[in-house]
This record gives C-alpha cells, sequence and structure tokens, in this order.
C-alpha cells in the first residue's frame, strides 16, 4: 500500500477536476471546490469506502463549521491511520484552514492510496453509510454554490424595462452607499497592524538582553575559575602537600566525575586521619612501649648466640672486603 509517497509520484500530478469527479461519483456528493472537504468527514468516507466498516461513521460530523468540531473528525480519521498502520502524517492545522493547495496535495495521496487498495474498486453505499452521521443525510443533497446559478439566469433572462426602474435604481445605490459606509466604519474600528519598525525594536532589545545575560554569565564562571585556581595553587605551597586536609581538597579539585564520589573519599580521608590522631593522643607511650620491646628481643637474641657466631673469624671479615684488614 502506498503509505509512503514522494512529491514526485505521478499522484500529485492529479488535476482538481479529476480529483472532484473521484469524490463525487465515489461517495456521490456535489462538491464543487477540493477545498470543501476541508472539514475531515470526506475524508473519512473515503477511507470508508475502501476499508468498510473500520470507521466508525456515526462520530464524524459533516456539519462541521467551526475549527474545534473539523478537528474531532481529524482525530477519528487519524484513529483509522493508527489501525491500518498509515504512517502519513496529518496537516491538520493547515488543512481546517480550507487552504486549496494544502487540501488538493493531502486529496491526491488520498486517491493514490485508495486506488492502491484492491484498486479502488469496492461495492459501497455511500448514502446508507452516511445516514448515522451527523449532517450525513443532507451531504449529498447540497448542490453547487449558488451564486453560479444566479449569474446564469442573470445571463440567460433579459432585464425588463418598467417605469420603476429609475427607484429601483435609486434603492440599489443607497443600499450600495450604506454598505461601503458600514464596511469603512468597519474597518476603521480595526486596530492597524503593528509597524514593522516596532517590531524591528522588539528583536533588537531582545537580543540585547540576551547578550546581557551572556555576559553576566561569562563572568560569573570566571570568577569561580580564579577561585578554583587560587585554592590549586595555595595547596601547592611548600609544606602543606603532606598534609591529610590538603590532600582530600585535591582530591576534590581533581576529580573526573560529578556523582559526588569524590567529596565522600575526601570525608573518608579526613575521619581516618583524625582517628589515628586520637589514638595517639590517647596512648602517647605506645610507641616508646613498642622500641623498648624491640631492643629487649635483639639483646635476647645476642645473648643465645654462640662465640663464633657473636664474632666471626678473619676469613669472613677478609672476604667481606674491609678496609682494615691487612696482609
Amino acid at each position: 500500500m502506498a503509505t509512503k509517497i514522494g512529491m514526485m509520484d505521478a499522484a500529485y500530478f492529479v488535476g482538481r477536476s479529476e480529483i472532484l469527479a473521484w469524490i463525487n461519483s465515489t461517495l456521490q456528493l456535489n462538491l464543487s471546490k477540493v477545498e470543501e472537504a476541508c472539514s475531515g468527514a470526506v475524508h473519512c468516507q473515503l477511507l470508508d469506502a475502501v476499508h468498510p466498516g473500520m470507521v466508525p461513521m456515526h462520530k464524524v460530523n459533516f456539519d462541521a463549521k467551526s475549527e474545534y468540531e473539523m478537528i474531532q473528525n481529524y482525530k477519528v480519521l487519524q484513529d483509522v491511520f493508527n489501525k491500518l498502520k498509515i504512517t502519513k502524517h496529518i496537516e491538520v492545522s493547515k488543512l481546517v484552514k480550507g487552504r486549496p493547495l494544502d487540501n488538493l496535495e493531502f486529496m491526491q495521496w488520498l486517491k493514490r492510496y485508495c486506488d492502491s487498495v484492491n484498486g479502488g474498486l469496492v461495492s459501497y453505499n455511500p448514502i446508507e453509510r452516511r445516514e448515522g452521521s451527523k449532517g450525513g443525510k443532507e451531504a449529498g443533497k447540497k448542490g453547487p454554490p449558488a451564486h453560479t446559478s444566479a449569474k446564469g439566469g442573470a445571463a440567460a433572462a433579459p432585464r425588463p424595462q418598467s417605469h420603476h426602474g429609475g427607484a429601483r435604481r435609486n434603492e440599489l445605490s443607497s443600499s450600495v452607499n450604506s454598505s461601503s459606509s458600514s464596511t469603512l466604519s468597519v474597518k476603521a474600528s480595526r486596530p492597524p497592524p503593528p509597524a514593522p519598525a516596532y517590531e524591528e525594536q522588539v528583536i533588537t532589545k531582545k537580543i540585547t538582553e540576551l547578550k546581557l545575560s551572556v555576559d553576566s554569565l561569562e563572568k560569573e564562571r570566571d570568577y569561580y575559575f580564579a577561585k578554583l585556581r587560587d585554592v590549586e595553587l595555595f595547596c601547592q605551597s611548600p609544606g602543606l602537600e603532606g598534609l591529610p586536609v590538603i590532600a582530600a581538597i585535591q582530591q576534590i579539585l581533581y576529580a573526573a566525575d560529578n556523582d559526588g564520589s569524590a567529596v565522600a573519599e575526601a570525608r573518608a580521608m579526613i575521619s581516618l586521619n583524625c582517628q589515628e590522631e586520637k589514638e595517639k593522643m590517647v596512648n602517647p607511650d605506645s610507641q616508646k612501649r613498642k622500641s623498648i620491646r624491640n631492643l629487649d628481643v635483639e639483646a635476647a637474641g645476642i645473648n643465645n648466640l654462640s662465640p663464633r657466631q657473636r664474632f666471626p673469624d678473619a676469613t669472613d671479615v677478609h672476604c667481606s672486603g674491609s678496609p682494615l684488614m691487612t696482609y
């Protein structure tokens, strides 16, 4: 199925007359312009024609006039697209505006899709399917716009000449004058559009505010960077590098991750150092006792040695290469 069609596909070269003929023959309607289908109801029924029963026609509104009502129809159409896994994007905001080109392009795509489904040949009764929709019964009865027939009638029938012609002309001229004056008053009551110069001033002001904000952020960044640099130089001062606090500060400064692990490690270093200092303060003689105990052990070991082990012979001294040995 042709869900994705390029802009150079032959489908987008189909004319308006052919599209209108296809819509009117398939749905038995009397549309004179493609943009008359901008409400989305026609699109829903065209899709229902190739997939009978797939579209909930009771939710479709053929009398939709406002954009809100039209959007409801397009929501129904989008739901059907999702069920059929059709990836075509619907430009609802453009279609509901009744723009001729946008509606023509979407209808060209829809015709191409319907033709790709069983060749577009499905037994379908459009009038019966529209009966459950709002305004569906009157949709097929609507004829072309009345101004076309009025023009034809005016061209076919000659104007009758009568003695009331002057009075009628006066009435027409007075009505035209009143309508023109009312139109002028309405135009005068409307606010004038914003001047381009004012828009430029607003844009320039916004740009200036953004530049000032960027400059302020850059100054703040440089300020804090200078502070960090001062801390780094202070930590590198002679006599401070071996301190646990300096090591903890450097641990935070040079951390590569921002997950807070550096701060936790620095705290652990400080707490460990504090614990060691507390132990030294509680037992100040522990180190002296350990050294005295080591000396006693060494003295006992020397007393247990034999005389030969205490004083090695001359050969040992000679072999040792001592400068005191003479020959």
